[in-house]
């Protein structure tokens, strides 16, 4: 499924590279063809070239990795302190030494009542 924004649908990459590397068409020429920037035209027709039908297709737009993610012990002490004491985001927020929103966001995440 193509974002909002997208110019192309799958299918309509897939014919502008096939256009392209298949056929021989002259990049601005497909561009223009299927109204697209040529640099758009470009990274289609190479995305094809190096992996095939599999790389017109979108890619996700997810995060290779969370640099600034609670750490795993943090979360848990949040979690384990909720379990012993019963007490809200706040006043868990104070001891476990993180923001009540991170606090609550945790709660959450793990699917226990704020309180």
């Amino acid at each position: 499924m193509s974002h909002r924004n997208a110019p192309l649908t799958p299918t309509g990459r897939l014919r502008l590279a096939r256009c392209v590397v298949d056929d021989g068409w002259p990049l601005r020429r497909a561009a223009e063809r299927f109204q697209v920037s040529h640099t758009t035209a470009a990274r289609w027709a190479n995305r094809y070239r190096q992996l095939g039908e599999a790389a017109i297709h979108d890619r996700s737009s997810r995060p290779h990795h969370s640099p600034r993610q609670t750490p795993a012990a943090v979360e848990l002490q949040v979690v384990r302190l909720r379990r012993q004491h019963r007490i809200g985001p706040v006043r868990l927020a104070a001891r476990a030494g993180v923001a009540a929103s991170t606090a609550h966001r945790i709660l959450i995440r793990h699917g226990l009542p704020a309180l």
